[in-house]
């Protein structure tokens, strides 16, 4: 699998990542427009009380809007919020202060499009599980992927959990809290509690379904 085709995500999960662990290129949609409801600007992070979703609040305009001109809302305060939660759920895993800077530093950068901050963490997340993966951007949109891309947009649906089932084999590690492993959270959160073996485990992840 040379290359792989998704929407933009904000801290997306570890199937995402899973997903896309055996390309050596990733194609990030540009040119569609933004979609309600989808993790284009959510996640799900782990705490004491089980999964927490964290949303970026955005400017609605009249009409679509193409992803890439999507306005983050800053007069709400989330960027103090997202970021307390995440200290609170992950201020205690082994690998916290390894990578809590880079994740700091670029929510409070305030990039003014959801797009361009989305692209910055997943910069970063490529770079601390060290994938060697090359991410690129659409030139325009096209409703069917070119010959030899593996079309995985809309493929993981924050309405539909089981849509990574076939894409998607959860490998359990341990986390902050409790005993009971939750799977596929934001990618944060294995790359905190696990750190340089994150990798690993999003390898393992990629279902054997994506070899067929």
């Amino acid at each position: 699998m040379d290359k792989v085709l998704v929407e933009t995500q904000y801290l997306p999960s570890v199937a995402f990542f899973s997903a896309v662990s055996g390309a050596k290129t990733l194609a990030i949609e540009r040119h569609e427009h933004y979609v309600k409801q989808s993790y284009r600007n959510r996640c799900q992070i782990v705490d004491a009380s089980g999964q927490r979703s964290l949303t970026v609040p955005v400017v609605h305009g009249s009409g679509k809007t193409m992803i890439a001109e999507m306005r983050i809302d800053y007069s709400q305060k989330w960027v103090n919020n997202h970021w307390r939660s995440m200290q609170s759920a992950y201020g205690k895993a082994p690998y916290f202060e390894y990578y809590a800077d880079d994740l700091q530093r670029i929510l409070y950068s305030k990039p003014a499009f959801l797009y361009d901050l989305n692209m910055q963490l997943l910069s970063m997340c490529l770079k601390a599980l060290r994938l060697g993966t090359t991410i690129e951007e659409t030139a325009s949109y096209s409703k069917v992927a070119e010959n030899g891309v593996l079309d995985l947009r809309n493929a993981i649906d924050v309405k539909n959990p089981s849509s990574v089932n076939g894409i998607f084999t959860p490998v359990p590690y341990a986390q902050v809290f409790g005993s009971s492993f939750v799977e596929n959270g934001s990618i944060i959160d294995l790359i905190f509690c696990v750190g340089p073996g994150a990798a690993r485990i999003v390898k393992n992840s990629w279902s054997a379904e994506m070899n067929k």
